[in-house]
């Protein structure tokens, strides 16, 4: 399992571009978190933690397509720094005005929220040119999801401890000029500074004029929902034990499930179509968030949450590879892009839902919204699945374009293979 993934990091860039993209990404996967207990200790409800917060998670949905389709019309550093310090200008804003005028608040994290540079997306446009084959570039898949649960299992944990150290304040403070320093080091790299989109076909639509990929969508639109609501009612849980490090350890174990999952999932070569697998992954995550509506105490309430993470960086990697099967040549920022939209847009919804189901059925109603988050997504790949089963391009990899990945095929499948 270990051989696979130091073999990738010992590729030329790899490593950077890695590191730096999880440190960039560092903002937005805190963001939530940082949010919600900043308004809390500005004598905020969790109705107005939760509107806050889905506000971000709503400008992250818009400005993520928008600045992915300008990466791909005009490169990396061009859109990438630019964006990370408005984010973070928009951060520091919130955290030095407070949530006194109200409006300002909002515009704060709209600003933050819309700006939040694609690096997710760019990191992905970057793996051919700088792993070549394409069994490295599906594995690199697994292990980037792999660290984004590194993050996330870190990231609550660092929040919570800058809060404790200093303020929520300062912590909104601290993690953005980290954000910045790592699309810093991204967009400075060769890679990153050399990459040009393949050719694309002029279309208003973009990467949504496919349709697999708008089932794809569909559904992870409810995974984002469900992670969402977790973020506010990991908190509600919290208050419930009167421990607010019991938050950080929730989601930090969610984290490290989900790390564990795809560390597992990555280490192996898999045969058959990714969409049918998919379809499984969903099915076995949903079935991970029902239990959480149980709410024992905290070393089971932690154990439940590591559970329901295991298949949630499985059901992320191979969602990579149905984007890759389906999404238009030429929008490979885009169409990723996209993705993080998706679940911008879903744990918006989530956390708006979930604070008001705190407030009127208490800390069970809300990790119920997260079970139904997955159940629903599951029936989308269900409701789907023939869209799904053909992908819009041929599944032949272009090796000699810089970035298109469209139609490649996962390990263990062979060239020009179709669902």
């Amino acid at each position: 399992m270990a051989a696979g993934y130091l073999d990738i990091l010992r590729a030329r860039h790899a490593a950077r571009l890695l590191t730096g993209t999880l440190v960039g990404r560092l903002p937005n996967g805190t963001a939530p978190i940082a949010i919600v207990l900043f308004t809390r200790a500005e004598g905020g409800g969790y109705g107005l933690a939760g509107a806050l917060a889905a506000v971000y998670g709503l400008g992250t949905a818009v400005g993520q397509p928008l600045l992915g389709r300008a990466v791909d019309l005009y490169g990396q550093p061009r859109v990438q720094l630019p964006a990370a310090v408005l984010s973070a200008i928009g951060m520091t804003l919130l955290a030095v005005v407070g949530l006194g005028p109200l409006p300002l608040a909002y515009g704060a994290v709209a600003l933050a929220g819309v700006t939040t540079p694609p690096l997710e997306g760019g990191l992905r446009a970057l793996w051919p040119s700088v792993l070549g084959s394409e069994d490295r570039v599906h594995r690199a898949y697994a292990m980037d999801a792999v660290a984004q649960e590194v993050m996330f299992t870190v990231g609550p944990l660092l929040v919570t401890l800058l809060v404790s150290l200093w303020s929520p304040a300062a912590a909104l403070l601290v993690i953005n000029a980290i954000g910045v320093l790592g699309a810093l080091s991204v967009v400075l790299s060769e890679p990153s500074r050399t990459w040009r989109s393949a050719p694309r076909e002029a279309h208003w639509l973009g990467a949504l004029r496919s349709p697999g990929l708008l089932a794809l969508l569909g559904s992870f639109f409810f995974v984002g929902l469900a992670l969402g609501s977790i973020t506010v009612a990991g908190v509600a849980y919290a208050d419930d034990q009167g421990q607010e490090s019991v938050y950080g350890w929730l989601m930090a174990a969610l984290g490290l499930g989900a790390l564990i999952g795809g560390a597992a999932y990555g280490a192996r070569q898999w045969s058959g179509p990714p969409e049918r697998r998919l379809r499984v992954i969903v099915a076995l995550l949903a079935l991970g968030y029902l239990p959480l509506t149980l709410t024992p105490g905290v070393v089971a309430m932690t154990v439940l949450a590591g559970v329901a993470g295991v298949f949630l960086a499985p059901a992320i990697a191979c969602s990579f590879i149905v984007v890759d099967r389906h999404a238009p040549r030429g929008t490979v920022t885009e169409a990723f892009s996209w993705l993080v939209t998706t679940f911008g847009v879903g744990a918006a919804a989530g956390t708006a839902v979930a604070g008001p189901a705190v407030e009127l059925g208490g800390t069970a109603w809300s990790f119920a919204v997260a079970g139904a988050g997955g159940v629903a997504a599951l029936l989308v790949l269900l409701a789907t699945g023939r869209v799904l089963a053909a992908p819009g391009r041929s599944a032949v990899a272009v090796r000699g374009s810089e970035n298109d990945r469209n139609g490649a095929v996962e390990p263990g499948f062979s060239s020009g293979h179709q669902a």
